[in-house]
């Protein structure tokens, strides 16, 4: 029998890491009477400074995770968390934060990488946060159980589901669908996806909800069709969907048999409504399919929008670009402003959706290209010229260094950089100053509480 060493040790919390959680080191003498052993602790649901007791097992080993046991010493920035779930469900990490907190955090996030690429980070503002930082999401995806429980994956453990009775991050219509939804799946006794042995029926739901419109989609991925045996059942769902939430404008039916957890359709069958949603930001009017990409927290994304416009100065005479363009989100109050824009995004389905939007807006200057940035930018250069205004908004990957050299070489007179992920975004600005670039300002803002994860707007402007 292997018998699993523990030991109960106080640990002081010296950073959080990536991902929200906090570090801890502790020396400790060793068994055998040599030099100290350093141990590195990852313990979730803590804050920088606070005294806690954890329970380590194997701390023979370098690097450890442990759950604290008694917070002994608190940071005043503690606070209780109020979702139910918020212990072991991953959808959040930082409710035991508060919000004053998290900002303050997120602001010097994004100093610290700009001080990393040797940018001056007085140019960060204070970020902007919401007046109320909950039931902020228009978008959620829950996973079911084997066992048929709907819910979210917990804490770094995607093997499990913690069912849920509420999300405080969730539209509240939205949290209504999900329960209906789950109430549905106990009564026919159906069977969630096994990661393990590939059985089960259901994997996923889906739900999506314009705060502007109200309408909402609930999308339910499965491995089999909606026929044969399922037909009753199926008839059942779209009954009391239509009956008890007129707001879901779209009741779609996914199947996916692939291993990878991930939701993606290979047959999608409409159940009732619509396969799409109508959305709005900065008054104009987007449709929304179950893969498309759009802001998950329009309130914010709105501030985003505006300050974009603001930075950027758009005038009726120029031509501007709007690289990583998604379904227009920016594009769309640009074209309204400048004389031409083109869009470049390597997602087709995304391109398509710009060009419906464009035209169902009443937007006739705008021009959008299915390429990768790179290609994308010399093709926009060959065919529509140079422009005057460039607006780039990567993934959390960031553009890379051949992109952001690119985009010098052509110097457009401005450019405004949205991004998700402030270190990306340090590297990325830095490729631009050989090439005459100031950064002029850097704005966080919010769009996620209670998460790890700040975005920000900044304005570059070509001085040489």
């Amino acid at each position: 029998m292997t018998v699993i060493k523990e030991e109960t040790l106080l640990a002081e919390i010296d950073y959080l890491d990536d991902k929200g959680n906090g570090q801890a080191v502790i020396w400790r003498e060793s068994d055998k009477g040599s030099n100290p052993r350093k141990l590195k602790l990852t313990i979730p649901q803590t804050l920088i400074g606070e005294s806690v007791q954890v329970v380590v097992d194997h701390p023979d080993k370098k690097r450890r995770k442990a759950m604290p046991i008694e917070i002994v010493a608190a940071s005043p920035e503690r606070t209780d968390a109020p979702c139910p779930h918020f212990e072991l469900c991953g959808g959040c990490v930082w409710q035991h934060w508060t919000y004053e907190g998290q900002l303050k955090h997120k602001t010097n996030h994004v100093k610290n990488a700009l001080e990393r690429e040797g940018l001056d980070s007085e140019l960060v503002l204070d970020t902007i946060g919401m007046d109320d930082p909950w039931h902020y999401r228009n978008k959620m995806e829950f996973t079911f159980s084997p066992e048929g429980d709907i819910g979210m994956h917990e804490q770094g453990n995607f093997r499990k589901i913690i069912p849920l009775e509420t999300c405080l991050i969730a539209g509240r219509n939205m949290v209504d669908g999900m329960l209906e939804v789950g109430e549905w799946v106990k009564e026919f006794e159906l069977k969630g996806y096994d990661k393990d042995t590939h059985e089960g029926l259901l994997r996923h739901l889906m739900v999506r909800e314009s705060f502007a419109t109200g309408e909402m989609m609930l999308a339910l991925f499965a491995t089999q069709t909606p026929d044969g045996e399922l037909a009753s059942a199926v008839d059942n769902l779209i009954e009391r969907i239509t009956k008890k939430l007129p707001n879901v404008k779209s009741l779609l039916w996914l199947v996916n048999t692939d291993w990878a957890d991930r939701t993606q359709s290979e047959d999608t069958h409409l159940l009732a409504g619509r396969d799409f949603i109508y959305d709005e930001m900065a008054n104009y009017r987007y449709r929304l399919w179950f893969d498309t990409f759009f802001q998950t927290n329009p309130l914010q994304a709105q501030k985003l929008v505006d300050l974009a416009l603001k930075m950027g100065k758009p005038r009726e005479d120029e031509k501007m670009i709007d690289l990583f363009c998604g379904v227009g989100t920016f594009s769309l109050p640009f074209a309204a402003r400048v004389k031409e824009l083109a869009g470049i995004e390597i997602v087709e389905t995304s391109i398509e959706s710009a060009k419906r939007n464009a035209i169902d807006n009443d937007l006739h200057n705008t021009t959008f290209l299915a390429r990768d940035a790179r290609r994308g930018l010399d093709e926009m250069h060959d065919h529509f010229g140079f422009a005057d205004i460039l607006l780039i908004d990567p993934p959390r990957s960031g553009a890379g260094g051949k992109v952001m050299r690119r985009i010098g070489r052509s110097k457009p007179k401005r450019i405004v950089y949205v991004s998700c992920n402030p270190d990306t975004f340090a590297t990325d600005v830095a490729e631009l100053l050989p090439f005459g670039y100031t950064l002029q300002t850097v704005q966080p803002v919010d769009l996620f509480p209670h998460t790890v994860h700040v975005e920000c707007v900044a304005w570059l402007e070509l001085t040489i």
